[in-house]
């Protein structure tokens, strides 16, 4: 089959120098005919892009066995993912596309989750689709996977095979664009103190690259410290007082790349302080916070959510089942940008300071399907996708 040739032959690093030539301008002629937002989210995009090896797939027969290789479940974010992949591939097997849904988990060991991906190899899965536990370990096994004619698609971090589907966003656009909304809100400048996540981590490097361009755009801003919250809201908590007892002086934004927004804002509170501007991404919790302390809690920022992490995920799968084929071997979604005005759309009654579980939903599709229909082949509607029927941030 042509399309595994080219992405095999790409695995064993085989491919000429002419061959990579013209698979560069291949991406790069996918890229300018794009829409603007999208083209924006490949401009210093860290991955590898490649045209797609699997340009010329032919599904199998239906119904479909759409497998899903996790390697965690250990915290609500991930499980979210999981429980609404599940509920749209439900909806495939309602109408008979699908015949089942099977999950694996590998609790963060590289080795099993190898394992179980060539044991949904064995059983003759029709798909695979994952959130990988490193970007490299699984690639023999995703080699695999497209030998046997299987496409793997993953989400929440890209893997180096080029035989994959990475379903990705650039997150030192990310991390740019929130220190550029700090310097929309300061025009005058101000005081910004950086809350990373864990030290080393790729995605934090790229935060941080991001973040520090934008910085050096804008004289006005100056960095009050640099402080690593690992991603965990007490660990998050404890540094953040630690800065502020350390720096008397004015801090006027927290650019932070987590989850923890609601901490940052308790610490600046209880230490009697004014309430920063805090970017990262919003959750359940924050919301509940700002409606109960409205004059305490200052956002811009974005929705890493795990709602739209998995519909996405599972959109492009039932294209790709569907017949539609992608141009691109990364396909990049752009993070939903939320402002403070913002907030009483995103805002439920069922969040509260304490909702550490629930995730907002937004109030309209972050991913418009004539965006997505820009990086198919035979593009047409997502196979049992309706926005609409997205259940509520409350609903259990």
């Amino acid at each position: 089959m042509k399309t595994m040739t080219r992405g095999l032959l790409a695995a064993t690093a085989i491919m000429t120098a002419t061959t990579v030539a013209q698979a560069q301008d291949a991406v790069a002629t996918v890229v300018q005919g794009l829409p603007d937002i999208l083209k924006a989210q490949y401009e210093g995009a860290p991955q590898k892009v490649l045209p797609s090896a699997w340009d010329d797939f032919k599904a199998p027969a239906k119904p479909w066995k759409w497998c899903h290789s996790e390697s965690y479940q250990g915290n609500p974010w991930r499980v979210t993912v999981t429980t609404e992949l599940k509920r749209l591939v439900d909806g495939l097997i309602a109408d008979g596309t699908v015949a089942s849904f099977e999950v694996s988990d590998s609790n963060n060991d590289a080795s099993q989750q190898i394992n179980q991906i060539r044991a949904f190899i064995d059983k003759g899965c029709s798909i695979i689709t994952s959130i990988p536990g490193s970007a490299t370990a699984l690639d023999d096994a995703i080699d695999a996977a497209a030998k046997a004619g299987i496409p793997f698609l993953t989400a929440a971090g890209s893997v180096t095979s080029p035989n994959a589907i990475n379903v990705d966003s650039n997150y030192a656009r990310w991390g740019y664009d929130m220190m550029s909304a700090i310097g929309k809100e300061l025009p005058d400048g101000g005081s910004v103190l950086l809350v990373e996540g864990i030290a080393g981590h790729p995605i934090v490097v790229q935060e941080r690259e991001g973040g520090d361009k934008a910085l050096a755009e804008n004289a006005k801003l100056k960095v009050a410290r640099s402080v690593n919250g690992n991603w965990t809201a007490n660990v998050t908590k404890t540094v953040v007082f630690q800065a502020i007892a350390t720096n008397p002086a004015p801090i006027d934004a927290v650019w932070t790349t987590g989850s923890e927004s609601r901490v940052v804002a308790e610490a600046f509170a209880e230490a009697g302080r004014p309430a920063p501007i805090i970017t990262g991404s919003l959750t359940g919790d924050a919301l509940g916070y700002w409606k109960a302390n409205p004059d305490k809690y200052r956002f811009e920022g974005h929705a890493l959510l795990p709602h739209w992490t998995a519909q996405t995920l599972f959109r492009i799968g039932a294209r790709l089942l569907d017949g539609q084929t992608p141009k691109l071997n990364t396909l990049m979604i752009p993070i939903p940008a939320i402002h403070n005005a913002d907030l009483a759309s995103w805002y439920k009654d069922c969040m509260t300071p304490d909702s550490v579980s629930v995730f907002p939903v937004p109030p309209k599709d972050p991913m418009p399907e004539e965006w997505l229909d820009a990086y198919f082949n035979g593009a047409k509607p997502t196979p049992g996708w309706d926005y609409a029927k997205v259940p509520d941030a409350c609903a259990k």
